[in-house]
């Protein structure tokens, strides 16, 4: 069903765009573009059969994902110009302010803008992610704790495109920050530990004064839990299933509690989120941070008494149009947010996940500094 839902939608982006391009082809380069499409619509059903079933062609695996994703990319960028394009297009036309002969040229010019606004949005995808740098003013904090520098990275999605260079460079980056704390907040691999484990090797480089944690995202339950919950306990991360530390910094204490995935209990009912017995695990603490995934595990994250929640799960948007769909199920997208007496700050995400393509969302490594809010 997901197989055919998925097709449908690349069918609908690929046909929208190509309906409306391949005609200004000459022959026979037109007909060249209509086999080429069918190949593209192909791609993610052969590649889908090719990791999941992986045998003498799993060589194939790589490369492909690379076309396979890529064209997703162009596709939805050009499908979203194109529509919005015929929008303005409409709306000049019933003012008479657009001369319709000129339709091939702006169409032409909507294509060439696609191909520059993908290879703009692969850039900022592939590139090392930047260091976005919050502060965040906790009441009451100890004066002696206020400095606290937290790392968080998040949704690296080690997988297709994702492998063991571009960990690396994040790895470089984050060592030179030298963070008390790092937190990762879920969704580490699309794929095996078997396929991926190598790439992923340069994450137990990863060391602080406070420890390393992990806590689950939605994708560990899909690519096998237990086998990736294990990898980050051998890459040295101490992984939070609904636990808590109680950890000693500048003469105070920091409470942190890890949660799993908020749809963990939908595959692995024994896993359900649950930010009350995370923190049941500690007691009292003068600063307590929940790591959840899911910016909308605020309101039990709230209840459970958390200062300050740092998730992930959104990528801020990534690219048109899931920028917008978003907010449909999350109640923040990216950035820091007060809610109620908490505070939640939503990474951006520190890879991506699908096609290589970041457009008005930049990938990030967070380096979160607390301190003790000025007296009322």
């Amino acid at each position: 069903m997901f197989a055919l839902v998925f097709l449908g939608f690349l069918g609908s982006v690929y046909g929208y765009s190509s309906w409306r391009l391949i005609p200004y082809l000459p022959r026979p380069w037109n007909l060249g573009a209509l086999l080429i499409l069918g190949l593209l619509l192909l791609a993610p059903l052969l590649l889908f059969r090719l990791r999941s079933q992986p045998g003498r062609l799993t060589w194939l695996a790589d490369p492909l994902s690379w076309i396979a994703y890529g064209a997703m990319g162009f596709f939805v960028v050009s499908t979203s110009l194109l529509l919005l394009r015929d929008l303005l297009g409409l709306a000049l036309t019933q003012l008479n302010l657009l001369d319709p002969t000129t339709r091939p040229f702006i169409d032409l010019l909507t294509f060439a803008l696609a191909i520059a606004v993908t290879g703009w949005g692969g850039f900022q995808a592939r590139r090392t992610p930047c260091v976005v740098e919050v502060e965040v003013p906790i009441a009451d904090l100890p004066s002696a704790m206020s400095g606290l520098r937290i790392i968080q990275i998040s949704d690296l999605h080690v997988g297709p495109t994702i492998k063991g260079p571009f960990v690396r460079k994040v790895v470089d980056r984050i060592k030179t920050l030298q963070a008390d704390l790092i937190v990762f907040t879920g969704d580490l691999a699309d794929g095996t530990t078997e396929q991926l484990g190598p790439d992923v090797d340069p994450l137990s480089e990863l060391e602080a004064p406070l420890g390393v944690y992990f806590i689950t995202g939605n994708h560990e339950y899909y690519s096998g839990v237990e086998a990736w919950t294990d990898q980050a306990r051998r890459l040295g991360f101490d992984v939070l299933l609904n636990e808590g530390r109680l950890l000693e910094y500048g003469k105070g204490q920091v409470g942190l509690a890890g949660i799993t995935d908020y749809g963990a209990n939908e595959s692995k009912p024994e896993h359900a989120s649950d930010p009350g017995k995370a923190f049941a695990t500690i007691g009292a603490a003068d600063l307590r941070i929940l790591l959840a995934h899911q910016p909308r595990s605020i309101e039990a994250g709230h209840q459970a008494g958390c200062h300050l929640q740092l998730s992930g799960h959104t990528h801020g948007g990534q690219f048109v149009p899931w920028k917008y769909i978003i907010p449909l199920q999350q109640p923040f997208v990216a950035g820091l947010h007060r809610y109620r007496e908490s505070w939640i700050y939503v990474h951006r995400g520190t890879g991506y996940w699908g096609p290589p393509l970041r457009l008005g969302a930049p990938s990030e490594i967070a380096l979160i500094t607390i301190r003790r809010a000025p007296d009322a």
